[in-house]
């Protein structure tokens, strides 16, 4: 005890170097909880940039959907009308399955790590969506989502 706080001897004149630094213990448990936290942290992470990547799909389709039904109130048809994003498509390609005069379903496949998710809607507003393999009759926003 005499070494980790004092650098005299109580019975000589002799001096003792303090001990600096940590030791491997010390050094294998602050490892140990950064191991832990991280393993809680990580997937909440993870989830949390999902949602905001997802978040792109319903935003770009609803402009879309707009764009289609004004493309018909000027056209009488929904042939040719707008089925792809301008700019902002980053996670997801969007396309028009099926225009014809007077239906269209727009959808929205993932692209890279968003590949398992699909959102679609049509022309009368029914959406349905592919969530990392949930499915279901809205658009899914995260995990755990239901209509």
């Amino acid at each position: 005890m005499n070494i980790l706080f004092n650098t005299q001897s109580r019975y000589s004149h002799e001096t003792y170097p303090l001990q600096k630094g940590f030791s491997l213990v010390e050094m294998m448990i602050v490892v140990a909880i950064i191991g832990i936290l991280a393993s809680i942290a990580l997937p909440s992470y993870t989830d949390y940039v999902r949602k905001g990547r997802a978040a792109e799909a319903p935003s770009i389709l609803a402009n879309l959907k707009v764009r289609m039904e004004q493309y018909y109130q000027d056209n009488r048809t929904y042939v040719g009308g707008a089925c792809a994003p301008t700019s902002g498509a980053k996670y997801f390609a969007y396309s028009c399955s099926s225009a014809t005069a007077t239906t269209f379903v727009l959808v929205a496949d993932g692209v890279g790590e968003m590949a398992n998710f699909q959102y679609t809607v049509d022309q009368s507003d029914v959406r349905s969506s592919i969530y990392d393999g949930v499915t279901g009759n809205c658009w899914l926003t995260g995990k755990g989502a239901s209509c």
